[in-house]
């Protein structure tokens, strides 16, 4: 299992509007905590022997909330963002060898632990990537018809229009194949596609309940998630 996790902080949170003019997407408060925390909290579900956060927009800001766990490293992209393929390959110095957990910063969770699920599910004799996933109709916030189908060895194609699941932001990937991309800016969509070219890409859905918080009005849907769940 993963004894590390990457979580994507940098993003500059544009969709947010005025509320990410004077802060950083990942410290909008949701039901009083920063997203961060919240993300903090799937964090706590499976043991971790370190955990890295990049920044971007803001950083002092970031470093300031996040100086309360000294044991979160920094991953400083301040001069460039370097999208989540990028800023994965950033961060492999601190986060170690071997496959990761990778953890957006921009959701609100309900059910189960959703890094706890993903390494129940892990094989690495079958698996470069292990994504979690939701049917596009009961992702809160979600816009769109699905990122991926699902087959019944749980491997994990690209919906391309059709009615699928929603990518819910967290994994376990393998960071080999980060080496081989040549630009210094790119997506993880680049490695998924490699692995999925190869069946090597798996798919669990979570069980519980996930909101998008990547616009204003997903504050309110993550507080009536949360609240309707306790």
């Amino acid at each position: 299992m993963p004894h590390a996790l990457m979580l994507f902080a940098a993003g500059l949170g544009t969709r947010m509007g005025a509320l990410t003019a004077s802060r950083p997407k990942p410290l909008i408060e949701v039901a009083g905590r920063a997203l961060i925390d919240h993300a903090l909290d799937q964090a706590r579900g499976v043991p971790l022997s370190r955990i890295v956060a990049n920044v971007h927009y803001l950083p002092d800001q970031m470093r300031a909330h996040l100086r309360a766990s000294p044991d979160i490293l920094l991953s400083d992209e301040s001069g460039e963002i370097l999208e989540t393929g990028g800023g994965l390959r950033r961060a492999l110095p601190l986060l170690g060898d071997g496959p990761v957990f990778t953890l957006n910063t921009d959701a609100v969770w309900t059910g189960d632990n959703a890094l706890a699920q993903l390494a129940a599910a892990w094989n690495p004799a079958q698996m470069d990537a292990l994504l979690l996933l939701l049917p596009a109709t009961q992702a809160t916030g979600y816009r769109g018809a699905g990122d991926f189908l699902l087959d019944a060895q749980g491997r994990i194609t690209r919906a391309k229009g059709a009615p699928g699941l929603a990518y819910l932001g967290a994994q376990i990937l393998k960071t080999e194949r980060l080496h081989d991309i040549s630009e210094q800016v790119f997506s993880l969509n680049r490695i998924w596609d490699l692995a999925i070219a190869e069946g090597r890409a798996f798919g669990i859905v979570h069980n519980g309940g996930w909101c998008d918080v990547g616009r204003p009005e997903g504050i309110a849907e993550a507080e009536a998630l949360l609240a309707n769940h306790v």
